[in-house]
C-alpha cells in the first residue's frame, strides 16, 4: 500500500499551489519520488502524458482487434498479459521507477490467482472474443461505462437521483449501440453482447483490484494479475492453437502484437500511474472518457472503421453518464474510482 505526504505551497498571487510529493511504499520507507517542477509546467506534462496514454490504448485496442482476426482469442491475450505482467514485474524489482515490490503473504498470493488472475483472464477472452464479431470503438465504449456499472453492482444509485440518472443515460446509449445489431447478422449482435459482457467483467476486476489495493500498490496490483492471468489461459491458448492448425507467424501481426505488450501495458500504465502520484484520481480518471474517442480514430485510419451518427450519440449519453455518475458537485470528487485498460 501506498504511503503519502503531500506538502503543498501556495504560489503568491495566483490560485494554483505547487505540489511536491514524496512518495513511499510501506516495505521500502525509504524509497522516495520527489518532484522539483513547478507547479504549471508540470501539470502541463502530467496531462500530455495522459493524453498520449490514452492514444496509446486507442492504438492497443485497433492494434488486438487486427490481431485477433488472424489469432486466437485466448493465445492473443494470454500472451500479451504474460509478457506484459513480468516485465512490470521486473521494471518493480530492478528499478527505482515503481518504488520496488512488496512480500506476498501466502492469502495474497492466492487472492491474486484465483480472484485477480481469473478475473482478469476471464476479461481479456471475452474482450478477445468480442472484437472478433465487431467494431473495436464499440467495444471501447461498452467499457466505458463500466463506472457506472460499479455504482449498480454496489447498490449505489437507488440512493441518489443524480446516480440514478447517470445510469439511466448510460444504459441509454449502451441501447442506442446494440439495437442497430439486432436487425444483422449473429455475428454482429453476438460482437456487442460479449462487449457489454466484457464491460461487466473489467468491473468486477476492478472490484478485485480495489481488495488487492490495501496491500499492493496499483503497479503491483496490475503486474502480479497479468502475469497471473496469463499462465492460467496458457493451456486454453495452447488448445486454440492445436484446433487450428498452427499460428500464423506473420511480421505485421508480430509487430503490432508487441507494440499491444510494450504500449499497451507497459508504458501507457507507468504514465497512468505517474499521473495518478500527483493529481486526484477524478482529475485522471476523466482522460478515461477520450479512450473511446482515441480507439475510434485508430481504427477508422487503419482498419477502415467508420465515424457514425450511431457511435456519436451513444459515446455522448455513455460519457455524459459516467461523469456524472463519478462526480460530487460541486467539490469534483470521484466516487467509485475502476482502473483503466
Amino acid at each position: 500500500m501506498v504511503h503519502a505526504k503531500r506538502l503543498v505551497q501556495e504560489m503568491p498571487g495566483s490560485s494554483v499551489r505547487c505540489d511536491r510529493v514524496p512518495f513511499q511504499f510501506a516495505c521500502f520507507p525509504h524509497a522516495a519520488l520527489i518532484a522539483d517542477v513547478p507547479a504549471r509546467k508540470h501539470n502541463a506534462l502530467l496531462a500530455f502524458g495522459l493524453l498520449f496514454a490514452v492514444f496509446l490504448w486507442g492504438g492497443n485496442n485497433t492494434g488486438t482487434k487486427f490481431v485477433v482476426n488472424e489469432w486466437p482469442p485466448i493465445w492473443t491475450g494470454g500472451s500479451r498479459f504474460l509478457c506484459a505482467g513480468l516485465l512490470l514485474l521486473a521494471l518493480l524489482r530492478w528499478t527505482p521507477l515503481f518504488g520496488g515490490a512488496c512480500a506476498l503473504t501466502p492469502e495474497l498470493r492466492r487472492r491474486l490467482w484465483w480472484r485477480g488472475g481469473l478475473s482478469l483472464a476471464a476479461y481479456i477472452v471475452t474482450f478477445n472474443s468480442a472484437l472478433r464479431y465487431t467494431n473495436a470503438s464499440h467495444v471501447a465504449l461498452y467499457l466505458g461505462a463500466s463506472p457506472v456499472w460499479a455504482l449498480v453492482w454496489e447498490g449505489q444509485i437507488t440512493r441518489s437521483l443524480r446516480r440514478l440518472g447517470a445510469a439511466v443515460l448510460a444504459l441509454s446509449g449502451v441501447v442506442v449501440l446494440f439495437w442497430p445489431a439486432l436487425g444483422k447478422n449473429q455475428g454482429t449482435w453476438l460482437g456487442e453482447v460479449l462487449g457489454l459482457a466484457a464491460s461487466v467483467l473489467w468491473t468486477n476486476y476492478g472490484r478485485e483490484c480495489r481488495v488487492l489495493g490495501r496491500n499492493l500498490s496499483g503497479v503491483e496490483t496490475t503486474a502480479h494479475t497479468m502475469w497471473r492471468a496469463g499462465l492460467l489461459l496458457l493451456p486454453l491458448a495452447g488448445v486454440e492453437i492445436l484446433q487450428r492448425g498452427g499460428l500464423a507467424w506473420r511480421w505485421d501481426l508480430l509487430l503490432v502484437h508487441l507494440y499491444c505488450i510494450l504500449a499497451g501495458g507497459v508504458v501507457a500504465f507507468a504514465l497512468w500511474n505517474q499521473a495518478l502520484r500527483y493529481w486526484p484520481t477524478s482529475q485522471v480518471l476523466l482522460f478515461n472518457n477520450l479512450i473511446p474517442l482515441s480507439t475510434m480514430t485508430w481504427a477508422h485510419f487503419w482498419l477502415g472503421e467508420k465515424f457514425t451518427s450511431t457511435f456519436w450519440l451513444a459515446m455522448s449519453l455513455i460519457i455524459a453518464g459516467v461523469i456524472i455518475s463519478q462526480i460530487s458537485w460541486p467539490r469534483l470528487t470521484v466516487l467509485r474510482p475502476v482502473p483503466p485498460e
